[in-house]
């Protein structure tokens, strides 16, 4: 990671008025899904033209970027999960102070999910369905007894805690537990909507997959705060067996975050980020232009912030 450049002053013209900035350098942490990488690019691209600072976006894992935004190697997160990093919001936000997470979020859902045909040829509505050995074969592509599924891609929080609930419910016995990159798992769920194959999947909205195939979350009981028990993996090597959670996501959603430290150094900049308003239309956009249709992050972004100038003029009132 290239040092931040923070003694340097430019000059930016922002709806008329002109103010100082003490740096040129900004460091957007981006994460490895979709509509993340179009987030992280979007802001890149609305802070650049709109107060013509440099912005490096670099990819990098929640931890790593959770730790960047506490020392002030990094300064932006775009796609802050609730639950999933409510662990490190407690220790980063509110005890030390170091991120500023935007009041602005996007509801959003997960769980766990198959494809319509799935759910009406093989009667698998329940996350209790899968603990059945007979139910979960159907999902048995290697001939070894037990189903496969992809839980999610190796470093996301999610994924850890899609293991601790296999392990919860039970069906860590019958179903074996895939973490593969995105593009892949959605890659076989394209297949298998295709060829009316059974599939089950980690899924979560916004998120193209429900537009583009009929797909059915599973029914589970539903959260309850008092067996929600989640150990990082990071925090302890006893993690999995530490942890529990054999009910439903909480109601989610995610939001922007960034380092306290900006509103003093850069307030405009800091503006700008609070007023992020993406809607869940837009991310399941993103989400389909950058896994479906292949397009480069950077040039969608260049071409979203193109297309919504007075959009982007609106965060910075």
């Amino acid at each position: 990671m290239k040092p931040l450049l923070r003694g340097v002053c430019v000059t930016a013209a922002v709806l008329g008025g002109a103010f100082q900035v003490s740096a040129a350098d900004l460091v957007v942490a981006m994460p490895n899904w979709p509509s993340g990488q179009a987030s992280a690019n979007i802001i890149k691209a609305a802070l650049e033209k709109s107060l013509e600072v440099k912005v490096d976006v670099q990819e990098m894992g929640t931890m790593i970027a959770f730790t960047g935004l506490d020392t002030g190697t990094v300064d932006v997160y775009p796609e802050v999960w609730q639950p999933n990093f409510d662990q490190l919001i407690q220790k980063f936000s509110t005890e030390r102070g170091t991120v500023h997470l935007s009041s602005r979020n996007v509801a959003a859902t997960q769980g766990l999910c198959v494809t319509q045909k799935t759910y009406d040829d093989f009667g698998i509505h329940d996350v209790a369905d899968l603990k059945d050995p007979a139910k979960a074969k159907v999902f048995d592509t290697d001939g070894d007894g037990k189903g496969e599924m992809w839980i999610g891609a190796r470093g996301w929080l999610s994924t850890d805690v899609e293991r601790i609930r296999a392990k919860s419910y039970g069906y860590a016995d019958t179903m074996t537990l895939l973490e593969m990159p995105e593009e892949v798992a959605m890659s076989a769920v394209d297949a298998a909507a295709a060829t009316d194959k059974p599939i089950i999947f980690y899924c979560y909205s916004p998120h193209h997959v429900f537009e583009l195939h009929q797909v059915k979350q599973l029914s589970e009981p539903p959260f309850d705060a008092a067996k929600w028990n989640i150990v990082l993996q990071a925090d302890d090597p006893m993690w999995l067996s530490k942890s529990d959670a054999p009910v439903a996501w909480k109601p989610s959603s995610f939001s922007v975050a960034y380092a306290t430290s900006l509103s003093k150094r850069l307030p405009q900049v800091a503006k700008l980020l609070d007023n992020i308003d993406f809607t869940a239309d837009e991310v399941t956009a993103m989400s389909y232009a950058i896994e479906v249709e292949r397009q480069d992050p950077a040039k969608y972004a260049e071409q979203w912030v193109a297309s919504h100038e007075d959009r982007v003029k609106a965060w910075l009132q």
